[in-house]
């Protein structure tokens, strides 16, 4: 294989990569306004914890979110890192968004710009007949794809509005 043949490989991979990435972010807004109509929400770490902690197979996915400025805020980072691994040791779906102000408008009400603490916020289902969501069908098939490349948390860009 030629230097050029890989490297058109490589594009062709990155361009369908970053496709997969907006299709999933275009995908999720959606599941978490109508998760958000439903009132089936959860948002704030601790909320979060209190749920998983109840009734960890009514969680479908957890989002969790940071921005540039929450780098290096250790306590942050140590709930994310203790978050990921109750879901993985759940089977819970678990994407992350770079953009939390962006999220923190989608699951606001009214979107206003107040939603608390928007670090990790939990999809929650209260029924088996209500699982039946395409969108969270979707999501888990863009997790489980990326899991398979070992990126065990994918990140999801939300789309601009």
């Amino acid at each position: 294989m030629t230097f050029e043949e890989i490297r058109r490989e490589e594009n062709s991979t990155e361009t369908s990569d970053s496709v997969r990435m907006r299709s999933a972010g275009r995908v999720l807004e959606e599941v978490l306004v109508s998760s958000k109509q439903q009132d089936c929400l959860t948002v704030g770490v601790y909320e979060s914890a209190k749920v998983m902690n109840v009734d960890p197979d009514s969680v479908a996915l957890c989002v969790l979110a940071s921005g540039e400025q929450y780098k290096w805020d250790v306590a942050l980072q140590i709930h994310f890192t203790l978050i990921q691994a109750f879901c993985f040791d759940n089977d819970i779906n678990i994407v992350h968004v770079n953009d939390i102000e962006r999220l923190v408008h989608v699951v606001s009400e009214a979107g206003t710009s107040d939603s608390g603490d928007a670090h990790c916020v939990l999809v929650t289902r209260p029924s088996e007949a209500a699982w039946k969501d395409t969108g969270l069908e979707k999501l888990a098939v863009f997790c489980e794809e990326r899991r398979s490349v070992c990126e065990w948390v994918p990140t999801v860009t939300l789309p601009e509005r």
